[in-house]
């Protein structure tokens, strides 16, 4: 076939192609794109034909129509352009992160005719890189329920909390210690719920000053302040369709608060600099270590905020509360430590064992596996041993768990677990399985409180140290 042949069929080979593609006159107006360009934009072609080429509203052409010289852009006066990165204006607001490519035209005797530019969407590159950058920093967290281990009761009723909390689209909150898993948790939200499948964005609020926060959190527009010489896509905008994790809520500036209370309820935003609102679907997911509701009292929290973030509230417990999880937790981390380092480490010796049931994990799950990692590197094979373990953890001075108090001064929730646990051993004429099966909790739970308490493992009578 023929260029000529060709000729008459030039308007369907262009609808063909799958990237954007748009022509400008030498005037800065357009004067024809494809289906691709309106599938991209939003704007039909009888709408953004005529239009000057700043309806796309693009950071990178607007510095280049502010350089040129003697004609309106400056691809007119040097007849060529660098292929960039950029993010253009949909007719909803919304911006799409896309891949820019331009060359002007000029007829047989090299008059300019205008200029031709092909724009590859980005977005779902874009949502690809942000998932393997979430599940990069999870990659060692396998097993378990998403990454969550643990067989404790505890453990099964958030894990229970979570797998209901999925299907629902209401804001979840996670309440918890540093250090006990509230990442993981927001993440499993994500992945056993129905919107699985779009974006899942996070953001640590405690991270960023005031005004980099509302900027990472709802964009902004190229001039909007000192430095903001691109549009930005906030974080908002980047999880339309999916859930947004919000860590460390509680740090949020009041400023900020109202603008997250009309998100929560109008569903809608403004960009930093801009005034045309951007509507959103967003399902919020929020995590904090501190007491939201003392907050609300230090009025350092909008009690408004706290009412709509804390429909689901999910509470993780500290590890020293969930001590029959201690094992479990230690075999998982030593498998990847050795799959990791390549070193023939089996476990920990059992005077090792038993410090680590007894210490308090104030840095919950994240400290134990710290510890795992520092033994892992004194160590060179077999067993961890005592010497192997941070100065702290070995040497009572420097903060290790302390014997445990006599019963008088105990705390009356430890003072009835512990009556009730010997209670429970009497009848069962000292059977370990069966008294956990009459307190309702495991055989390692029963074991743990007997050695927590001074029972005698052998006569389940209270030893002299009890």
């Amino acid at each position: 076939m023929s260029e000529h042949e060709l000729h008459p069929h030039w308007k369907e080979i262009l609808n063909t192609m799958n990237d954007a593609l748009v022509v400008i006159g030498p005037d800065g107006r357009v004067r024809l794109v494809n289906r691709a360009l309106e599938a991209l934009t939003g704007f039909r072609q009888d709408e953004i034909v005529g239009q000057p080429c700043s309806i796309f509203n693009c950071d990178v052409c607007e510095t280049a129509r502010t350089e040129g010289r003697d004609k309106w852009c400056r691809l007119f006066d040097t007849g060529r352009s660098v292929p960039k990165r950029c993010l253009i204006a949909r007719k909803d607001g919304s911006y799409a992160p896309v891949f820019k490519r331009a060359s002007l035209l000029r007829d047989a005797s090299g008059a300019v005719l205008g200029s031709v530019e092909t724009l590859t969407d980005l977005s779902e590159l874009d949502r690809r890189d942000q998932q393997i950058e979430t599940l990069s920093r999870l990659l060692d967290t396998d097993g378990g329920f998403h990454g969550l281990i643990g067989r404790s009761p505890a453990m099964q009723r958030v894990f229970s909390i979570i797998e209901k909390a999925a299907q629902s689209d209401a804001p979840v909150i996670i309440l918890g210690a540093s250090g006990t898993g509230k990442e993981l948790v927001a993440r499993a939200i994500h992945e056993t719920g129905r919107r699985r499948e779009a974006p899942y964005i996070q953001l640590n609020c405690a991270a960023l000053n005031e005004s980099l926060l509302e900027s990472e959190l709802f964009g902004h527009v190229r001039g909007a302040f000192t430095g903001a010489y691109r549009h930005r896509q906030g974080r908002f905008e980047a999880a339309h369709g999916g859930d947004i994790f919000l860590d460390e809520i509680g740090d949020v500036p009041l400023s900020i608060q109202v603008k997250l209370l009309r998100v929560l309820e109008a569903k809608q935003f403004e960009r930093v600099g801009d005034h045309r609102p951007i509507s959103v679907d967003v399902r919020v997911i929020t995590a904090t270590n501190r007491d939201p509701a003392q907050l609300v009292a230090e009025k350092k929290f909008r009690e408004d905020l706290f009412f709509r973030i804390n429909v689901i509230p999910i509470h993780l417990p500290e590890l020293r509360e969930r001590s029959e999880d201690i094992p479990l937790l230690v075999t998982h981390f030593i498998r990847r430590l050795r799959a990791g380092t390549g070193k023939d480490i089996s476990g920990l010796a059992p005077e090792v064992m038993s410090l680590f049931m007894d210490y308090p994990w104030p840095g919950n799950v994240r400290e134990l596996r710290s510890t795992l990692e520092y033994a892992f590197v004194i160590a060179e094979r077999g067993l961890i041993e005592s010497d192997h373990l941070p100065y702290h953890m070995t040497d009572k001075k420097a903060g290790a768990c302390p014997p445990c108090p006599p019963a008088a001064t105990k705390r009356p929730k430890e003072n009835a677990e512990r009556a009730a646990l010997l209670k429970a051993l009497e009848s069962s004429g000292g059977n370990q399985s069966e008294a956990a099966r009459r307190l309702g909790i495991s055989r390692v739970t029963v074991w743990n409180r007997m050695r927590k308490y001074g029972i005698d493992s052998g006569r389940w009578h209270v030893s002299e140290a009890g």
